[in-house]
């Protein structure tokens, strides 16, 4: 159902892969409430993905960037307000990727070469975007730009290795350019902690299958979507939360605030 909540707004989504992914279904319901949008990602996943079948879906053009050059983030907001003929309102950064991850390092075997690219793709890279936002005052007004974020950042998963610490330095990061921004130009930024999410990047963490169980059984509501996160972060986007901001917003079925759960003692008891 559509509530034209972003009817007249202009963003920027970066990171839809696949039909799995949350900045997909993002794109989806932001073109639904009525906005209008350009879609990036770096070239080697735009050749992984299939971002050419969302760019159709809603009408959307599509800019090549990778996130941790300047030099591409300036091309991308400059020809992107080019394009959608104004400043934007809205960015969604849904980037992280860990080479030591990927390639099954243990947390104390990390290369430490591959730590500073989880750190420059997953975190820094939200930094860059914002610095260009801020340099060709690209943003107007009460705008909003939201990070997706994990639990990791505060808590120890031992198979989630660099990616908690590039989490907690999005977090961070979210934080500061925040009040930055605020002061500067009322614009929003926050962080979104979603549930473990069967994207493909998700299900690239070892043991993911059985992390996202365990969070199923922890949180009262269950594991929160998908689609659910991207309603969030259209709310985010709306002028409905123009007094939310400098937040890392927990959209987890309530896992945070949960010590253990009855489905959990169940399942321990019958081991």
């Amino acid at each position: 159902m559509s509530y034209n909540l972003l009817k007249g707004k202009k963003g920027i989504i970066f990171g839809a892969l696949d039909e799995k992914s949350i900045a997909w279904k993002v794109a989806m319901r932001a073109k639904e409430e009525g906005a209008e949008f350009v879609l990036t990602n770096a070239p080697i996943a735009m050749r992984m993905g299939e971002i050419n079948k969302l760019a159709e879906a809603c009408n959307a053009q599509i800019i090549p960037a990778d996130a941790t050059s300047v030099e591409d983030l300036e091309n991308l907001f400059s020809k992107a307000q080019e394009i959608l003929g104004g400043k934007l309102d809205f960015v969604l950064h849904s980037i992280g990727m860990s080479p030591n991850i990927r390639k099954g390092k243990s947390y104390g075997d990390l290369n430490y070469e591959w730590f500073q690219k989880t750190l420059d793709i997953s975190a820094l890279s939200f930094h860059k975007v914002m610095h260009v936002a801020e340099k060709q005052n690209a943003m107007n007004e009460w705008g909003s730009i939201v990070a997706l974020s994990y639990i990791a950042a505060q808590r120890v998963f031992p198979d989630y290795t660099d990616m908690s610490h590039a989490k907690a330095l999005l977090e961070s990061i979210a934080r500061n350019y925040g009040h930055r921004f605020g002061k500067m130009s009322k614009v929003r930024v926050n962080t979104i902690s979603q549930s473990p999410t069967k994207t493909t990047a998700g299900t690239g963490v070892g043991g993911f299958d059985a992390f996202y169980d365990y969070a199923d059984k922890m949180s009262p509501l269950g594991n929160a979507s998908a689609e659910s996160c991207a309603d969030y972060c259209i709310t985010l986007f709306s002028d409905l939360t123009r007094m939310v901001t400098m937040q890392n917003l927990m959209h987890d079925g309530g896992f945070s605030y949960m010590g253990i759960s009855e489905e959990v003692v169940e399942m321990l008891n019958k081991q």
